[in-house]
Parts: structure tokens; sequence; C-alpha cells
């Protein structure tokens, strides 16, 4: 693990010397490494005192450094005005460096600094490469609303550690029939659901999204969401007695709240808009499988999670795509886009329906999974199941619809064939989520 991070701290004086391609590849090669070394990740490997990852860990800190590679390609942008370039390069280095040293922390506390950490240069890259004056807004909504549930988590922690001297997550598992009070439950539990995040909580993620530039949503929807996932596994080796009996009210919030952000997404006119609320869908699908603390969902909430991150990336990218082209990312100027870019119209396609879980898209594997499970612990949330997965397809089919067929805005029908680097980027999206599926035994040997 050491050598990653050297190789990471070492790139550091490279931003201000080393070309912006080149530190592209530079980055994509110590990714490539990280996955030779993952070969025989079934249980901690590396371990120590304070660094160490099992194959839990291992598949987010991939998916970190793949979409950091991802968000320099993305971001031709900032390239071409040359605007700030280095210290952009700076921030998303320090951003891969907390959420490496956030997914392989073996101490409670550490893992806390780190997960508050990663907030800083999200921040920055909102306030400094935003697009309109409310991005002020959405940084500080991101900020106050994570601060605020996470402050109570420090005095969990401290709680933690005085009620079992030690702080390391690799000897939690023996702790499962301790029982904590309902206040620890509930404060251990708030900041991992406001980061993922759960309905009532979700009004800063939209927000955040929209003023972000490319690559600050990039990096909200593929890894940062997924904290927060990361977190309630983690911690749930330790509250499992008292989830048995409260989970049943995030479950109902989780699905009840999917439908409801469901609908939202039909009515929305903004393109990135659109796909920020399916995030929070998704995720309350992801949350649901993960209360019923079942296996199947356990399993099912980490692929849906690796899944999510690569889908609304690839997303996100298309809609900033198009926005390069026309301007806007309403739907009413942004119809009509198979006469103006028609070999975008197959990416299009191709992740709307990983979106919506068509096979052979790790998605659906994933979607069945947590299927499985929640229908395991009640019955009656086949109702909003129903609903969720129909509605689901729904604002998808919407959102293609809407943008690819009916008449242009403009009177603008020349060709428009988009870069190499665009295509290489949605390739480099959509090929691992797509593939991954034919190894996905490795989801279900991890417990």
């Amino acid at each position: 693990m050491l050598k990653f991070l050297f190789f990471i701290i070492f790139m550091i004086p490279l931003c201000f010397f080393l070309n912006y391609w080149m530190f592209t590849v530079v980055l994509f090669v110590i990714s490539f490494l990280f996955l030779i070394e993952g070969y025989m990740v079934f249980s901690f490997c590396n371990i120590s005192y304070y660094f160490s990852y099992d194959v839990l860990s291992y598949g987010l800190i991939f998916l970190s450094f793949w979409i950091c590679c991802l968000m320099l390609l993305a971001s031709s942008s900032i390239y071409l005005n040359s605007n700030f370039l280095s210290f952009f390069m700076l921030n998303i280095l320090f951003l891969l460096l907390f959420l490496l040293f956030s997914f392989s922390s073996m101490n409670m506390f550490m893992f806390y600094l780190f997960f508050e950490s990663s907030l800083i240069p999200t921040f920055f890259l909102i306030l400094g490469w935003g697009y309109q004056p409310e991005r002020v807004q959405a940084g500080i909504y991101l900020l106050f609303y994570t601060l605020f549930a996470s402050l109570p988590l420090l005095l969990c922690i401290f709680n933690v550690y005085y009620t079992f001297n030690t702080l390391n997550m690799f000897l939690y598992g023996y702790t499962q029939y301790y029982i904590f009070g309902g206040w620890t439950y509930l404060a251990l539990l708030l900041a991992f659901l406001v980061k993922m995040p759960m309905f009532i909580f979700h009004l800063w993620l939209p927000k955040a999204h929209v003023e972000a530039p490319i690559s600050g949503s990039m990096i909200l929807a593929g890894v940062l969401l997924k904290l927060g996932g990361y977190g309630l596994l983690r911690v749930f080796s330790f509250i499992s007695y008292l989830g048995m009996k409260f989970n049943v009210i995030w479950v109902g919030i989780s699905l009840v709240g999917g439908i409801i952000v469901s609908l939202i997404c039909m009515f929305q006119v903004d393109l990135k808009s659109l796909i920020a609320y399916s995030s929070v869908a998704h995720m309350g699908i992801v949350l649901a499988g993960l209360m019923t603390l079942s296996y199947w969902g356990l399993s099912g909430s980490y692929m849906l999670m690796l899944a999510h991150g690569l889908c609304s990336s690839g997303l996100f990218c298309l809609a900033n795509i198009t926005y390069e082209r026309l301007g806007s990312r309403s739907f009413f100027v942004n119809k009509g886009l198979i006469n103006l870019m028609p070999s975008m119209c197959l990416w299009w396609f191709l992740l709307s329906s990983c979106n919506m879980a068509a096979p052979p898209s790790m998605n659906l594997l994933g979607e069945i999974s947590l299927l499985n499970s929640i229908l395991g612990w009640s019955w009656v949330t086949m109702i909003s199941i129903i609903f969720l997965s129909f509605f689901s397809a729904g604002y998808t089919l919407y959102m293609y619809s809407y943008t690819q067929h009916g008449k242009m805005f403009s009177s603008l029908y020349s060709c428009n064939s988009g870069y190499y680097r665009e295509y290489l980027l949605l390739l480099l999206h959509w090929f691992p989520l797509n593939y991954i599926i034919l190894k996905s035994d490795l989801f279900f040997n991890w417990l």
C-alpha cells in the first residue's frame, strides 16, 4: 500500500512541471499497477496498524484511481483555457490521496479524518471551476450538510474507543454482541446517510452536481457517494443488534423516497439535474439492501455502488459533451441530437441502458441481488420495488428519447463527429461496467 501512496505523493511536484496529458498517462499507469496488485484480495492484505485493504476497500480504491484518471481525460476545456491548470491537477491529486487514505484506513478515527478531508478538494473544484455564481451556495450546502451530520460521528468514535479500548476496524468483528444505546446507533449512521445521500438528506447533491464542473460531477457521482456505503459496511459489524430493530425505518424511507425522487426526475428540464436525482434513487436501493443486513444485500450493494460509479460518471460526461457543443443543458435545447452527433447516439443508448439495469451490465446483477435481499426481508416491499423499477426505466427512456429524437431547437443539421478523446473516455466508462460481470463471483466471495 505504501508504494502507491509514495507514487501519488511524489507526483505532487510534477503537477507544476509535467505536461497535462503526460500527467494523465502516468496516473493511468499507476491505476493499472494497482489492478495487477489485487489478484489475491479475499481478506485483509498488506495489513499494518494504520493501513490495509480487503476486497471491499480494493474495489473502491481502484474506482477512485480510475475515475480520477477519467476526470483528467474529460476536463479538456480547463486544459485549453489554461485556467490554473497546475492547481487543477494538484487538486485532483490531493483528492485521490484523501480517498486512498479513507478506503485503506484501519483506524476508525483516521477514516473519519480523511472522510472529512475529501470535502476540501471537492469544495475547491466546485468553487474554482464551476459554471455559475450559484456555485458558492452549492459549495456551502455541501460543506454544512456533511459537517453538521459528521460531528455526532466524531463523538461516537470517542465513545467506541472508551468502550473497546481500540479503534482498529479489523477487531470490530468480535464486538457485534455488544449493545450500544439508540443515540450511538443514530449518530454512527447519520454521517454516512447524508453522504450517500438518503432521501430527506439529499438536497445538497443536485445543487452540487449542477454547479460543479465535469470533473466535480464525476468524482461526486463516482466515488464520494460511495464513502457513505463503505462507512456503513464498516460500522455495521458492531451495531447489527440494534440494526435488526431499527433498520426498518431506513428501508422504508429509502424505498418510498426512491419512488418520489424517480417522479421528480420525470419533471426535470436540466440534463445534469436529472442524472443527479437518478443517483439519489439508485443509492436509495443500495441503502435499503444494506439495511437488510443479509448476504445478498451486502454483496449486491457493493456491486451496485461500483456499477453506479461508472455509469453515472459516464452519463455526466455525455451531458458535458452536449453542453460544450450547444452551450446549454436544457432539454428544450438538447433535442434531436441524433442529427447533430449521430455517433454519440450509440453511447447515449449504451449508458442509458446500463442506467436502467439492462443486461449485460453490472447494474443488472447488483439490482437482482438487492431485490432478492429486500424481498426476502419483507414481501410488503414488493409494491415499492415495482414502482421503483418502472419509474427508473421511465425517466431513463425519457432522457434518452427527449435528447436524441425530436426537432432540433436550431436549424443546425451539420454532423459533428466528436473527438477521439471523448470516445475513449466513454469506452473506458462502459467497458469495465459490462466486462466485470464475467468475473462476478468475486462480489459473492468477499464475506
